[in-house]
């Protein structure tokens, strides 16, 4: 270390990070482990004392408590044996051993949908620690490296303790025109800064981390393909959320100051919602146990390509978030005394046929998984960017339908605090009512639900998050290019209609 440099106050070794980190067996223990831990978080421009308690952060960090709640309400489902540390464990920290582990991944990430109605924001690190198998495997093989070993003694550790890890793995890009070295910003993409005998430092911005605050462990990967003159930015390591040097900055949503209003109506969906932070790390300390990727530029384009193939498949999640659209789209209609209305039906039918197919997809990729040089399984590269690619599109097809179905009053309905007044609550409730056995509150509280996923807060986890995350439409449509075997497809069509051509 430079001598002018002064030593960080918390150059701390692996063991000391794991040892700040309490065991976690219940969503009560979760919430625990969140508060105190001293970190800087930025709000509408001021610090967060306590981010756990924050109204607008609760219900993201409720929707990862739920995991936890699944997994001890359904352990078949939400749990595996894990044979690296011989029990059983959350199956968000499972490696998949085989395709039959992708398809119960997929039905969790199905029932989590249902459950929260929105990002439950664990999706990354289970497709960071799939891809981390075999990437560091591989390096190993060329490099002699250690990478793979340190990566089993990590999730041995992760595994008993019941932690959560979030993916840090976009940059902001700056000139998209340049390399990450040819950026006038060298930070505009993350590298490593400096090299001890303990460790390496890291500095950049990852953008747009899903659930980055709530999780315990952050893994930063490289975002693109990257060439020898990058190798500073071939890097991929595991930071705690608390460690210093990390600044974040809480991502905006719609609607989002609606939890400060009091009352639970007009946020929609109150209990639950999503998160995305911009993370800034200001040289952060990652010791060598948990360094599994410094230089090794030729793998970053692999890591990448693999990562998507698990976490476009991943996005079967939405199916969840798709059912719960149908359910208040459906009850909208019974609500309003339209349920056997033929070109209803008809609408509810086609939210459920484009739901069904992302799920299809998705699903069909996890059974079609191949095994890996390491041992572990990953989804069929073409279907899952073709449930991906789904996914861009149906979500915002059912969401138009459902507000159809619900009607110009989802968004012209008067306030929860009008509702509450005696005198506007009178008319109100007199005059937004639908069937008459139907509570106006009830009614209200499908179309505020509506609204939320389809433009409120939630609409991020269910709309924009469908469009962008795990790379936009292109990042799909090129993958699908690339696996498209058109060659041989033009064989077996020239066959069939008698023209000759070599074998």
């Amino acid at each position: 270390m430079n001598a002018a440099t002064p030593a960080p106050t918390r150059e701390e070794s692996a063991q000391d990070r794991w040892d700040r980190i309490p065991v976690i067996k219940t969503g009560d223990d979760y919430l625990a482990s969140l508060r105190n831990r001293g970190t800087r978080l930025f709000l509408f421009g001021e610090l967060i004392d306590e981010p756990a308690d924050h109204p607008i952060i609760k219900p993201s960090i409720n929707a990862l408590r739920a995991s936890y709640d699944l997994a001890i309400e359904d352990p078949e489902l939400a749990t595996a044996w894990s044979p690296l540390i011989e029990q059983q464990v959350n199956r968000f920290l499972h490696i998949v051993e085989s395709p039959s582990d992708l398809v119960k991944k997929n039905k969790m990430q199905r029932r989590m949908g249902q459950i929260t109605g929105t990002c439950f924001q664990r999706c990354t690190g289970l497709d960071t620690i799939s891809v981390l198998h075999s990437v560091t495997y591989e390096i190993d093989e060329k490099h002699g490296t250690q990478y793979h070993q340190r990566y089993l003694e990590f999730l041995k550790e992760a595994q008993r303790k019941n932690i959560l890890i979030a993916a840090g793995m976009t940059d902001p890009k700056g000139d998209r025109s340049k390399r990450p070295a040819e950026q006038a910003d060298p930070d505009m993409f993350m590298r490593v800064t400096r090299r001890t005998d303990k460790g390496i430092y890291v500095k950049g911005v990852k953008a747009h981390m899903t659930g980055g605050w709530n999780q315990h462990w952050i893994c930063v990967l490289p975002t693109m393909n990257l060439t020898e003159g990058d190798k500073d930015y071939a890097v991929v390591g595991m930071i705690p959320g608390d460690a210093e040097g990390i600044t974040y900055i809480y991502g905006r949503q719609s609607c989002d100051t609606r939890a400060l209003e009091g009352g639970d109506i007009d946020q929609g969906n109150a209990q639950y919602g999503g998160q995305e932070v911009l993370v800034y790390f200001d040289d952060v300390f990652i010791p060598n146990e948990h360094v599994f990727m410094d230089g090794e530029y030729e793998f970053a384009q692999e890591l990448v390509t693999r990562f998507t193939a698990y976490h476009r498949a991943s996005y079967v999640c939405k199916t969840g978030l798709g059912d719960v659209m149908v359910g208040a789209a459906a009850s909208i209609v019974e609500y309003n005394g339209l349920e056997k209305v033929s070109h209803i039906r008809d609408k509810l039918v086609e939210m459920t046929h484009l739901n069904e197919t992302i799920y299809s997809s998705g699903i069909a990729s996890s059974h079609e998984a191949k095994k890996m040089p390491s041992g572990i399984y990953m989804n069929d590269t073409m279907l899952a960017n073709v449930c991906k690619h789904n996914v861009t599109r149906f979500p915002y097809e059912i969401s138009r339908l459902a507000q159809d179905l619900a009607g110009g009053i989802m968004v012209t309905m008067p306030s929860e605090q009008d509702l509450d007044n005696e005198e506007a609550g009178d008319i109100i409730r007199r005059f937004l009512k639908g069937r008459d056995d139907i509570p106006t509150e009830d009614r209200m509280r499908i179309l505020r639900l509506i609204e939320n996923m389809t433009l409120g807060r939630n609409a991020v986890g269910y709309l924009t998050e469908s469009m962008h995350g795990a790379g936009s439409p292109q990042a799909q449509r090129i993958q699908i290019l690339r696996g498209m075997e058109v060659e041989k497809k033009k064989w077996h069509a020239r066959k069939l209609a008698g023209i000759k051509q070599e074998a």
